[in-house]
């Protein structure tokens, strides 16, 4: 699983059929410092539950259409879930 946060809302104008009312997100990934990594992108919320400002943690490729209700429609990344908390322990070296 991989972090990012929701920075926006995607309305399209055609929907895929089983796509029906699953929120489209724009996530942008983040490394495990939470700083911004990579180019944002469209994610597909299967929870219903996340909103832009959230950090969440996504799932990308075959296991992002898996995390779908039906399975395996056309989406390239999709939330998991939605981080409470993050704590990164410092390596004592």
């Amino acid at each position: 699983m991989k972090l990012g946060r929701v920075i926006g809302t995607v309305t399209p104008a055609v929907v895929y059929a089983g796509l029906e009312g699953a929120p489209l997100l724009l996530i942008q990934g983040l490394d495990k410092r939470c700083r911004s990594a990579g180019s944002p992108f469209v994610a597909t919320d299967p929870t219903r539950m996340a909103g832009p400002g959230e950090l969440i943690y996504y799932e990308s490729s075959r296991e992002a259409a898996l995390a779908m209700d039906p399975w395996f429609v056309p989406v390239d990344a999709a939330v998991i879930g939605i981080v409470d908390d993050l704590r990164l322990l410092e390596d004592e070296t």
